[in-house]
């Protein structure tokens, strides 16, 4: 089909900005529902099948995306949260789109600025494009084979390109790390992971946020040993890898995409600035 063809010519010539900003464009516009929803004086929502809350933001978002994604890229399969909640299952495929139309939504009804808009393509196991926009802040990071953060107000678009900022990642600095951990879903096994690391700092962030911030030069590393699912964390994690980091699965490799057995869960990981640093580091206790 055409999308499906312009996925693979995208990504057979080296040329998959286009997609990335594609992405961006796509969920800065859907940050307007977002922000029409958090001005509600109540934010109604429900408990899904696995206790993670839903919300009217969650599906009008995800319903206006894939609206959009099937009129760029007709054809092409998905993978999104609420549809997956109602059941649609994803047959095994070597390019796929994930979408999680707001990750973090606990923050989202905290009223937190920390909850975003992800939309991303996964092939050959790799998160190869992302856009996570944080609508409550105004940012947005995209990424090809580069990356980039650019300002934006929600249902607007991307600046012009003298105003994105390239992403590049850190270096582990010699003070120590500073350690980013989940707002709701800090365990043992993270405290135990920091106690092993010379840690300057940590700091509880939402959504995948996380991955933003290892991309931008602001944190070292985001451990994660709680589950999660592939569309919560292929957006970021391709922002990161665009900017020179690196997020690693309890053997010590990249983060696989396309998990059809394990429905598309992911086991433990640590997302890290400094890839090169990792040799002075332990990776999962």
């Amino acid at each position: 089909m055409a999308g499906e063809r312009f996925v693979q010519s995208a990504s057979a010539s080296g040329d998959i900005e286009d997609l990335a900003r594609l992405f961006a464009n796509m969920a800065i516009a859907a940050g307007a529902l977002a922000m029409e929803t958090l001005a509600n004086a109540n934010i109604e929502s429900r408990l899904k099948g696995d206790t993670s809350p839903v919300t009217e933001a969650d599906e009008r978002i995800e319903a206006y995306l894939l609206r959009e994604l099937e009129a760029a890229l007709p054809g092409v399969p998905f993978l999104a949260e609420e549809s997956v909640a109602r059941g649609k299952t994803l047959d095994a495929a070597d390019a796929f789109l994930l979408i999680d139309p707001i990750d973090g939504t606990r923050e989202f009804l905290a009223r937190s600025s920390d909850f975003t808009i992800n939309v991303a393509l996964a092939e050959k196991n790799a998160p190869r494009v992302g856009a996570v926009y944080a609508p409550a802040q105004g940012r947005i990071w995209f990424a090809g084979a580069q990356g980039y953060e650019a300002q934006a107000v929600p249902g607007g678009s991307l600046p012009p390109m003298q105003d994105w900022r390239p992403l590049r990642a850190r270096q582990r600095p010699p003070e120590g790390l500073v350690a980013l951990i989940s707002k709701s879903h800090l365990d043992e096994a993270t405290k135990t992971f920091l106690s092993r690391q010379r840690i300057a700092r940590s700091a509880p962030v939402g959504s995948s946020i996380k991955f933003c911030l290892l991309a931008n030069g602001e944190a070292d590393v985001y451990p994660r040993f709680g589950p999660t699912m592939e569309w919560d964390t292929a957006a970021g994690d391709a922002v990161l890898r665009a900017a020179g980091g690196v997020t690693l699965d309890p053997d010590g490799a990249p983060l696989r995409y396309g998990k059809k057995a394990d429905d598309y869960r992911n086991g433990p990981f640590i997302a890290w600035a400094d890839a090169a640093a990792l040799e002075a580091a332990a990776t999962l206790p």
